[in-house]
């Protein structure tokens, strides 16, 4: 019974919208780690997205136009809509990281709002603590209100928890958020995904 009511109370939660941004914690990390991090967030190539032939490129055109219908009601805006998911299409594949998930993640930390800011700090759309900036950034923490900036800490920090679990999304989802161990978060985020998942043609 208690499962069901938490469901049900999680089930709500993702319906209304509402954000659940955690309190990622600052973790000891190896240099090498750091350093890997660090050029990872201030690679300063243009964003440019890249396909192995044709059929990935019209693959990606369908999911990018299916996405946007999805999203209108969060991003009514056009242009922001679009440069949104091409965004997050790049960072999350930059990080070896599914496109879907990444959605699902954002959904739950700021329910795709650009300027959210936890009660702990989190900044931005994929909640990125200010740390952050300065341990693998230039200390600017403005700069997590930034969409690329934003999704690509939050893209990297995630893929490196990923890394640390294994492959462990569940561990790492639960790295992510500062909440380890603990169930609600990591199952509120895999459900997201579910909602962000796409057919190909």
């Amino acid at each position: 019974m208690k499962t069901m009511l938490r469901l049900l109370a999680l089930t709500l939660l993702l319906i209304a919208g509402g954000a659940w941004a955690g309190n990622q914690k600052e973790e000891a990390m190896a240099d090498s780690v750091r350093l890997a991090l660090s050029r990872a967030i201030t690679e300063s190539r243009p964003m440019k997205m890249r396909f192995a032939d044709i059929q990935e490129r019209i693959q990606y055109l369908y999911w990018r136009g299916e996405m946007s219908e999805r999203l209108k009601k969060k991003l009514p805006d056009t242009q922001v809509r679009i440069e949104f998911l091409e965004t997050v299409w790049y960072e999350a594949r930059r990080a070896g990281l599914d496109p879907a998930m990444v959605l699902g993640l954002i959904q739950v930390e700021s329910a795709f709002r650009k300027y959210a800011l936890s009660p702990v700090g989190a900044h931005g759309y994929m909640q990125v603590m200010p740390f952050w900036s300065r341990v693998i950034g230039d200390s600017d923490r403005s700069k997590l209100f930034n969409m690329q900036a934003n999704l690509r800490y939050g893209c990297s920090i995630l893929r490196m928890y990923v890394d640390m679990e294994r492959g462990d999304l569940y561990l790492a989802l639960g790295r992510y958020n500062g909440s380890r161990g603990r169930p609600e978060y990591p199952n509120a985020v895999l459900s997201a995904w579910r909602g962000w998942e796409f057919k190909r043609v």
